[in-house]
């Protein structure tokens, strides 16, 4: 087997890495009666929480590439298991938002703390230069990887 370039062993590193968090993803699925794609809408919403974005249906759809039959029945399998509630806006009431509830949180977090807490052990080896080298490589890798804006 010939060496590969530095660069090419470290994208099949990432690769390995973000497969094998999409099985840890899939077991929790599994464990607690949810459709993949149903953990991939919950870490949407959390992500759209922590920016203070609105999560309205039509950001969840886009960011999972979803069409609007499908978005809604993520949300329903969601509302259903008690993960998501549909919430009215309080600046706009004509509009629905989406809401992670917090029994959700703590589910997530019982599963996938002790990953979280691994990770953040390694990163406390880097020094803060490190860090930032990482930091700036995963958000240039995302921008490669992330969709062009939809309409």
């Amino acid at each position: 087997m010939s060496e590969e370039p530095d660069n090419l062993g470290l994208v099949h590193l990432l690769r390995a890495v973000t497969v094998e968090f999409g099985l840890r993803q899939t077991d929790f699925a599994a464990r607690n009666g949810m459709h993949p794609t149903d953990v991939r809408a919950l870490i949407c919403l959390l992500d759209a929480a922590r920016a203070d974005e609105p999560a309205t249906a039509g950001l969840l759809g886009a960011r999972l590439g979803l069409n609007s039959a499908g978005t809604t029945a993520v949300i329903d399998r969601l509302e259903r298991l008690g993960h998501v509630a549909r919430v009215r806006d309080d600046h706009d009431r004509r509009r629905i938002l989406l809401r992670v509830e917090p029994a959700a949180i703590r589910l997530g977090r019982e599963f996938f703390g002790p990953l979280i807490d691994g990770m953040l052990q390694v990163l406390d080896g880097f020094d803060p230069a490190e860090r930032e080298t990482v930091r700036r490589f995963l958000t240039a890798t995302h921008a490669v990887f992330a969709p062009e804006p939809r309409p």
